[in-house]
């Protein structure tokens, strides 16, 4: 609409120019005609200069329409470069006819990635990790030491031990199933069965019957598994935690008995001095420190938990 009122504004100007020169001054009629070519010229290039600026104007507010005759020469059934480029399509493929393939850096990230958010919950269910964990905690609170050593130290030494332990396992994992399957000569499935079944056998070699039983039995088998290759993950791995559970509590009822005897003689000896007043475990806890340090508590409760392993 701005375009056509321009033009029209631009043709009525030029025709009263046109008009008064007639008027004013007689010409050769050579010379008019002329001076009417170089007008109509004049009225063409405003013309266009007046609809190139309004095409732009368009452009910047995102109008742009197509124009009949200009540009459209593609045939029918032949698509544009801006129609092939948006048909383009993404697959994650890390297998074939062929046999396997290795797979690419973006997808070996996004396995790690993925195994990175899970660890936590796979350290604490497929390891020796609870076991060690609950002891140490149980061992702090019988010294009477709720803050000494800190949590950090616990769970850093838990940790350390923990992969002691599980090296054997975590080495034939990786063997198995990992390696095989970053190098491309192994499919997913075959790859996962591989790197699971060492953590099937470090945790059927440590689950008790009575957990195992209780789990099978919940999860609705009536029969006895033949093997350990039979039992279901999922009524395998709770059972295991259950059975680190109960070895963990039964370690730490062991622990305290040394501890609870010298509370007890302590506050029966400051009874019988008429020392009421002051705090038994003001007393105890010196005793405690001197009989972990004397026995090397540490050490012994750390080769009691190495050593109770079946690996």
């Amino acid at each position: 609409m701005t375009a056509l009122k321009s033009l029209a504004a631009v043709f009525i100007t030029a025709l009263v120019m046109a008009v008064a020169l007639m008027v004013a001054s007689p010409v050769s009629a050579q010379e008019d005609v002329n001076d009417s070519n170089e007008l109509v010229e004049s009225i063409e290039q405003v013309a266009a200069d007046v609809a190139a600026a309004d095409d732009l104007a368009q452009q910047d507010q995102g109008l742009v329409l197509p124009q009949a005759g200009i540009g459209t020469d593609t045939q029918p059934g032949v698509q544009t470069d801006t129609e092939s480029q948006s048909d383009v399509t993404f697959s994650v493929d890390l297998g074939g006819e062929d046999g396997p393939r290795v797979p690419s850096q973006s997808v070996t990230l996004i396995i790690l990635i993925t195994l990175l958010a899970v660890a936590p919950s796979l350290l604490i269910m497929l390891t020796s990790f609870t076991r060690i964990v609950i002891v140490f905690s149980l061992l702090r609170n019988a010294i009477g030491l709720p803050t000494a050593p800190p949590n950090q130290v616990i769970l850093g030494l838990s940790l350390f031990l923990s992969l002691f332990v599980m090296s054997p396992t975590l080495s034939e994992s990786w063997d198995n199933g990992v390696k095989p399957f970053t190098e491309g000569t192994m499919e997913q499935a075959e790859a996962f069965d591989a790197a699971i079944e060492p953590f099937r056998d470090f945790m059927a070699a440590n689950v008790g019957a009575g957990e195992l039983e209780l789990m099978l039995s919940a999860s609705g088998v009536t029969e006895a598994p033949a093997s350990v290759d039979e039992v279901p993950l999922q009524a395998l791995i709770p059972a295991f935690i259950l059975s680190e559970l109960k070895t963990a509590f039964m370690i730490g009822f062991i622990i305290f008995i040394p501890f609870l005897v010298i509370d007890l003689v302590t506050s029966a000896s400051l009874m019988s001095l008429g020392m009421m007043m002051m705090p038994p475990p003001m007393v105890s806890m010196p005793l405690k420190l001197l009989l972990l340090v004397m026995v090397d508590g540490w050490a012994l409760v750390t080769t009691t938990l190495l050593t109770g392993f079946n690996t």
